[in-house]
């Protein structure tokens, strides 16, 4: 039987915390059992997607699921859900954690229970699609939590399911995510002793699992900046000081940090910019621009060197220009570390499918 990826997913969070005296066999029927189940939950999340801080349907859906499986369950960070389902036995307190938000993104493709939702986005109504596999992660833990709940009596320990919302960001001006979750006391009550999660990925050939020890998924960082100039008519560029201009010349200046002022042999490094803003006519040279854009990186060290050479080349940049910047950079999340003991572990249960 074909197993699509999500089923697999399955396994893999199953496997990390079950005894190990449990056969691969018990398991694997369970999992089968609810395969159908798993679709049609992916697929009705797929179709109703909603952003950051507004998972407010997806919020009630899970619970609901819970619920009925008698797992005791709270609610955090706005729109987050947390299950805690009690095992038979004494042991660890072993969380799972899947992400919950959808993207901007229109979806095109004409597939049966593909995304139509509308959403507002910093004053703007767009399209909503899970873009980026989410549906998919909230699927799996609801399976997850409904093989577990039948297992109960054999489960050593406790298990936390989180359900994190605002993975993506929060949106401006608002708390959100993982962190808002830690601060709210998600890993305690009782406490957190390992959390595992996973992320699917298209390029992964179908029944199979990548894992990695260490760190496995890069920093997360936020940069913004504002250039401000002089407001002209688009005839008279002399009378200007041009944020457009500027900017483009501070933008190409950045691709310099990666591909000529860091040891990309020491660890990969990426400084993207993908958004940017500014006019209302096709005859003004506005006064104001603003871009932003992201950075990841591995290395601690880097990460900081990075956010000097930003704001070192975009001040130079905008005052050979004549112009003047605002930086602001926000570290967003920290590098992902799988512990190595835990990965080596974890691959004992995977590497029995």
């Amino acid at each position: 039987m074909r197993k699509p990826i999500v089923f697999v997913a399955l396994f893999l969070f199953t496997y990390s915390v079950v005894i190990a005296q449990q056969s691969t066999q018990t398991i694997n029927s369970k999992a089968a059992a609810i395969q159908s189940k798993l679709v049609e939950w992916r697929r009705h999340i797929h179709q109703n997607p909603e952003l950051s801080n507004r998972e407010f349907k997806t919020q009630q859906y899970v619970l609901a699921h819970l619920k009925k499986l008698g797992i005791e369950t709270q609610t955090m960070a706005k729109t987050g859900v947390v299950g805690i389902l009690k095992g038979g036995k004494p042991g660890p307190v072993i969380a799972l954690r899947a992400d919950m938000d959808a993207l901007p993104v229109l979806e095109r493709n004409d597939l049966p229970y593909r995304s139509t939702t509308k959403g507002e986005y910093l004053g703007k109504e767009v399209p909503v699609m899970h873009a980026c596999g989410h549906d998919a992660h909230v699927a799996i833990l609801m399976g997850t939590a409904e093989v577990l709940a039948s297992m109960q009596k054999d489960i050593p320990g406790t298990v936390k399911f989180i359900f994190q919302p605002a993975e993506e960001g929060a949106p401006p001006g608002e708390e959100g995510g993982a962190a808002l979750m830690v601060k709210e006391g998600v890993m305690d009550n009782p406490k957190v002793d390992v959390v595992f999660g996973l992320h699917i990925e298209s390029w992964i050939e179908e029944g199979k699992v990548f894992y990695k020890s260490g760190p496995f998924m890069a920093a997360s960082d936020w940069f913004t900046v504002k250039v401000k100039g002089k407001q002209s008519h688009g005839a008279q560029p002399w009378l200007s000081v041009d944020p457009i201009a500027t900017a483009a010349q501070i933008i190409n200046s950045l691709q310099q940090i990666v591909s000529r002022q860091q040891d990309i042999t020491k660890a990969p490094v990426v400084l993207t910019v993908g958004k940017i803003n500014s006019g209302v006519r096709n005859n003004i040279i506005p006064e104001e621009l603003e871009f932003a854009g992201t950075i990841r990186t591995f290395d601690t060290a880097m990460q900081e060197d990075i956010h000097r050479r930003l704001k070192h080349i975009s001040e130079n940049v905008a005052a050979a220009n004549n112009a003047t910047v605002e930086v602001s950079i926000t570290k967003n999340t920290p590098v992902t570390y799988n512990h190595i003991g835990l990965t080596k572990r974890s691959c004992l249960f995977w590497n029995r499918l």
